[in-house]
């Protein structure tokens, strides 16, 4: 053939131009989807990576090997902890019986920077009507998804709640251990040592609630003398042939809680050991392992007045103790304003 004839030869069909540049085309978008996948992979790698970074970091903090079950990170679902979500913390639950300090206590607890209590979470009987709505109730507290008033800054170090022995506690003791073992809770318990000034509280109390001394409120709880003064005035009046059986049966309540819940990681106050003590509260705060502070509270004592003053029938109350293994309480020996 000439060389510079027009006739094209006979060899394979060239492509026609449309049909390569579409070749050409999804070629290249295929290989732009490969790198962007790759890209995306690797992205994710590297922020799954940080992630578990940080959390190897959470948890390294130097904690004594027996404790590492009590040592927490939580991650809530309503807020982020921020630059807090390395601080760790400390579960407790504070268990109690009404008219024994537990509200003081729980007042002084939240003076405490990095102490968070949330009071009676279960006095709604909607959070404790079965096991299942208590465990419930108490992942979303230990999840610090339970904002209240006592809730500090996002980096509390120990968070728990008041838990009286009539809001379910007794009722299903064995799943509660189960629970707050596997979950890391410890277990403050606070009780009064003289049952006897804590009955006369409980009357004094429930009075007040129909009566309402205080221009027409009733208070559990008062921040001022001239309040106290006022609701210490009532004197009730005892039922001697129920006294002694009622005693009985609320130390019967304490024996059998602190019988349940041995196993738990706890330890056991006392109201007056409180007032009387004064390293009763550094022993809580090393319990909860939070650095040592003062503790206050605005709260005012109401009845400090010796034991003769503050029941109407004290001569029939005291001769129906005298020569049992109650008299010890009519002494006030055991407590100190």
């Amino acid at each position: 053939m000439h060389p510079y004839s027009l006739k094209s030869s006979k060899g394979a069909p060239i492509l026609p131009r449309p049909v390569f540049v579409f070749f050409i085309a999804t070629f290249g978008f295929y290989v732009c989807y490969l790198s962007f996948n790759q890209i995306t992979l690797e992205n994710n790698r590297e922020g799954n990576s940080r992630e578990e970074q940080r959390d190897d970091i959470c948890r390294k903090p130097y904690v004594p090997y027996e404790e590492l079950s009590y040592v927490h990170f939580p991650k809530p679902t309503s807020y982020s902890r921020g630059e807090c979500s390395c601080t760790p913390v400390r579960f407790f639950v504070i268990v109690s019986m009404q008219r024994s300090g537990s509200g003081w206590f729980e007042t002084l607890m939240n003076s405490h920077p990095n102490i968070s209590s949330n009071g009676e979470i279960f006095n709604r009987m909607d959070r404790r009507e079965n096991i299942s709505s208590i465990l419930q109730t108490l992942d979303t507290l230990y999840n610090l998804d339970w904002l209240t008033s006592a809730a500090k800054n996002e980096c509390t170090a120990a968070f728990g709640l008041k838990w009286m022995l009539n809001q379910g506690i007794l009722e299903n003791p064995e799943d509660i251990v189960s629970y707050l073992n596997k979950k890391g809770v410890s277990v403050i318990f606070l009780f009064r040592r003289n049952t006897l000034r804590r009955l006369v509280s409980v009357l004094a109390n429930d009075y007040d609630k129909d009566a309402k001394q205080l221009n027409g409120t009733h208070k559990s709880h008062v921040h001022s003398k001239e309040e106290a003064e006022i609701l210490a005035k009532f004197k009730p009046h005892l039922d001697t042939s129920t006294l002694i059986t009622n005693i009985r049966n609320i130390e019967k309540a304490i024996r059998d809680c602190l019988d349940h819940f041995k196993s738990t990681r706890h330890m056991i106050l006392y109201y007056e050991d409180i007032i009387s003590n004064s390293n009763a509260l550094s022993r809580v705060q090393e319990f909860l392992r939070v650095p040592v502070r003062r503790l206050m509270s605005r709260q005012v004592k109401i009845h400090t007045r010796p034991l003769p003053d503050l029941v109407k029938n004290w001569e029939e109350v005291s001769s129906k103790l005298n020569g049992t293994e109650f008299a010890h309480f009519l002494d006030g020996s055991d407590y100190a304003k």
